[in-house]
């Protein structure tokens, strides 16, 4: 029996995933391997802005048997996926060009990249000037007679939890860019809301960090100039002219 065209070219959609999938996670291996004798290095680089801050004489811990070893190893993995990621998201976008139009794909390409370096972005902000401000604020207010010593897996937790949250904050602009570009709204509109976006801004700087007025400060403050700059860019693409050459491209 032969297969129908449908269902061969469903096949092959899925094959080309699963290969796209494949090469993903070998990229992401491929640099773990490469980063996994440092291990120890990376967490001690991650831990310096804690340690600058901490009172002398004192130093992290490990609660847990495992912690030294598993840390460290869990660090470098979410490492390897950060540097991994413009060969991964040259995967996404090898798979999804060929069903897209020539304007989207200029405008996909573009994207992409500007994504990955403002998610950069956001990682590097959290690590030089978020941490030593919210590290030297956090060991400043310990009551007297408590000697700080952090544990390394909760250390870890919580500067991943500010990694993710920084670097998603920063991709405001592209999601503003997408969101015009596709007609969900318009620029205008968004000005009309901005009262509105400054104090959702300070609300997601809340649930997204540490219950700490520092952190949810230099969160929400770089959301409402990135959101500005997403209005900015914004105003270079229009739904009209979307519409206009999906029109072009089809006829």
């Amino acid at each position: 029996m032969t297969k129908s065209p449908a269902n061969h070219t469903l096949f092959d959609h899925l094959l080309e995933l699963r290969n796209r999938l494949l090469r993903a996670m070998l990229s992401v291996l491929v640099v773990f391997c490469c980063l996994v004798y440092f291990a120890q290095d990376i967490y001690q680089y991650l831990a310096e802005p804690l340690l600058a801050t901490m009172p002398e004489g004192t130093q992290m811990i490990a609660t847990d048997v495992a912690s030294p070893f598993f840390a460290p190893f869990k660090l470098t993995m979410v490492i390897s996926v950060f540097i991994a990621m413009p060969l991964i998201l040259y995967q996404v976008w090898a798979f999804i060009a060929p069903g897209l139009y020539s304007n989207e794909k200029r405008l996909v390409a573009p994207l992409m990249f500007g994504s990955t370096i403002l998610f950069y972005g956001g990682i590097s902000f959290a690590y030089f000037v978020v941490f030593p401000l919210a590290f030297a604020f956090f060991t400043s207010v310990a009551p007297e007679g408590v000697t700080i010593a952090t544990d390394i897996s909760s250390y870890l937790d919580f500067v991943l939890k500010l990694f993710f949250a920084f670097g998603a904050a920063f991709e405001i602009p592209i999601a503003i860019m997408l969101m015009c570009w596709t007609g969900m709204t318009t620029p205008e509109n968004l000005k009309k809301k901005r009262p509105y976006i400054v104090v959702g801004a300070f609300v997601v700087g809340m649930l997204l960090t540490p219950p700490d007025i520092i952190s949810q400060t230099l969160l929400a403050i770089p959301m409402l100039l990135l959101f500005e700059l997403g209005l900015i860019l914004a105003g270079f693409y229009k739904k009209k002219d979307r519409d206009e050459a999906i029109v072009e491209e089809e006829s």
